[in-house]
C-alpha cells in the first residue's frame, strides 16, 4: 500500500460547499458533532471518498466480524434550505507529524475537488474541571470571520487555546490559509477528562446558525444523560476517598491515644 490511497466512492454535485471536520480529540467533541450531523442528516447524504494511509494506526475496524482497514471518510450533504456540506470523520488521526500534514493537503484537495471554499474544524478546549455552562471558542484563518462569529456567540481570547491548535484541525486553518481558502476552528469547553455530548451540542448550535440547517438533538441529549450518571458516580467516588482520607487519625492525633 502507498502512503496515501484515495478511493473515489461517488460523484455528486454540490452548491458551494463548506467542509466540516470532525475527527477525534478533546472529549471527543468534533467527532461527536460530525456523527450527530451524519445520523440527522442521512437521507440527504453520501459517501464520496475514503482515505487510507499508513499515516492510521496499523489496525482494522470490525463490524459484524468483517473487518475494514481504518481510514478517513468524507460525506456529501445536500441541505435544502441552506449550504451543501462535505463531512469529514474518522477513528483516527496521524500518529507523526508529516503523516497530518500529508493527510491534510490530501482533505484540502478534495474539498477544492468538490467547489469547497470554507472550512470549519471541529473540537474541543479543554478546562481542566467539569463545567455547567459551555463556552464556544473559536480561531479563524481570515479576520473578515470574526464579526460574523462573534455575533453567534463564538469567543475569541488572547491566547486561548494555550500552546495553539494541533493535528489536523490546527493545519485546516493555517494550509487553507495558504491556499486562499476561508477556515474557522470551533472548540466547545470540555473537561478533558471524558466524551462531552454536551460541547459537542454547543459547537453544533453556533454552526447550525452559521450554514443555516435545522438539528434536532434527542439522541446527542441521551448520549449527554448518560455522561451525567457517569460524572455522577465519579463525583461520588471522590467525596467517598476525601472523607475516608479526613478519617484517618494524623500524627498529632495519635499523641493523644494511650
Amino acid at each position: 500500500m502507498d502512503e496515501l490511497e484515495i478511493d473515489a466512492v461517488a460523484e455528486v454535485e454540490l452548491d458551494d460547499p463548506v467542509l466540516v471536520e470532525g475527527l477525534p480529540g478533546v472529549g471527543h467533541v468534533g467527532s461527536l458533532a460530525v456523527e450527530h450531523l451524519l445520523e440527522e442528516l442521512e437521507a440527504d447524504s453520501t459517501l464520496v471518498r475514503r482515505v487510507y494511509s499508513r499515516e492510521f494506526p496499523p489496525q482494522v475496524s470490525v463490524e459484524d466480524g468483517v473487518a475494514d482497514l481504518t481510514c478517513a471518510e468524507i460525506h456529501a450533504v445536500s441541505v435544502p434550505e441552506g449550504r451543501d456540506l462535505l463531512l469529514l470523520t474518522g477513528d483516527h488521526q496521524a500518529q507523526t507529524n508529516d503523516g497530518h500534514y500529508v493527510l491534510t493537503d490530501a482533505f484540502l484537495d478534495i474539498a477544492e475537488e468538490f467547489g469547497a471554499s470554507e472550512i470549519y474544524a471541529l473540537g474541543g478546549v479543554p478546562t481542566g474541571e467539569l463545567i455547567e455552562e459551555y463556552a464556544v471558542v473559536g480561531a479563524i484563518s481570515d479576520e473578515s470571520m470574526l464579526e460574523e462569529l462573534e455575533s453567534l456567540g463564538v469567543e475569541f481570547r488572547e491566547d486561548e487555546p494555550a500552546g495553539g491548535i494541533v493535528g489536523v484541525s490546527g493545519l485546516l486553518l493555517g494550509l487553507g490559509q495558504r491556499r486562499g481558502l476561508k477556515a474557522a476552528c470551533l472548540m466547545g469547553e470540555t473537561s478533558g477528562y471524558l466524551v462531552d455530548p454536551k460541547s459537542a451540542r454547543a459547537v453544533l448550535e453556533v454552526l447550525e446558525d452559521r450554514l443555516g440547517f435545522d438539528l434536532e438533538y434527542e439522541s446527542l441529549d441521551e448520549r449527554a444523560d448518560e455522561m451525567e450518571e457517569v460524572i455522577g458516580k465519579i463525583q461520588e467516588m471522590e467525596q467517598q476517598q476525601q472523607q475516608q482520607q479526613m478519617d484517618v487519625p494524623t500524627d498529632d492525633d495519635l499523641r493523644y491515644i494511650g
